[in-house]
């Protein structure tokens, strides 16, 4: 029976721990990546993200420095900052407006969710949580549009948060949730590691 790709992508998917330092990636290509990042959901339509692509030597030298001297951030042809935006719902009639304008919506129910989510997001920890789930939802399309160009990825989470907020001009609307290291694998990587079984994390109710 015929494996379908995206399945396949998700089984042979690895988190890389090595990179072939000499690999580079264009501009082009990493606006690629980006773009199909941006196709994950968000709530609202939000698309509360922002990605901060760094290739040049200098910025990930500054970036591997917060985050614990992890080769893998200078190693990879391109790191990135994952961003969570805090929910903004005067954004949403703009982020909607292609949408309405083709004929898929009518005005009024932008209008609606407009008012839904400033009264969800009223909660400065139910915004944050939002943030953190867009961004991550985010680096996960990210992930898989990688592998799916041939590309090797890791997501990291060990860096220092506010060091970042302050070397790379976060506002403080933004909240940096993951690192993502990308480019050509070199040898010495683990297979993927084993997952627990079904029966221990499903439950069919």
């Amino acid at each position: 029976m015929m494996t379908n790709a995206a399945i396949a992508l998700i089984e042979q998917r690895v988190s890389a721990n090595l990179f072939d330092a000499c690999h580079t990636l264009t501009d082009a290509e990493i606006e690629e990546l980006t773009r199909l990042a941006t196709r994950a959901p968000t709530a609202y339509n939000l698309q509360n993200w922002r990605f901060i692509a760094l290739r040049t030597p200098e910025a990930k030298a500054r970036l591997r420095q917060l985050a614990y001297g992890q080769a893998k951030v200078s190693d990879a042809a391109v790191t990135f900052i994952i961003c969570g935006l805090l929910p903004n719902h005067a954004a949403i009639p703009e982020r909607l407006r292609p949408f309405i304008e083709a004929g898929h919506m009518p005005g009024d129910t932008a209008m609606g969710w407009q008012e839904g989510a400033r009264a969800q997001y009223a909660d400065p920890r139910t915004a944050r949580d939002e943030a953190v789930r867009s961004a991550s939802l985010g680096a996960g399309t990210l992930i898989h549009a990688a592998e799916a160009l041939g590309l090797a990825s890791c997501p990291m989470v060990g860096f220092d948060a506010e060091g970042v907020e302050r070397e790379f001009g976060l506002g403080p609307d933004e909240v940096p949730v993951m690192l993502v290291a990308i480019g050509r694998a070199a040898p010495g990587n683990w297979p993927q590691k084993p997952r627990r079984p079904l029966t221990e994390v499903l439950e069919i109710a």
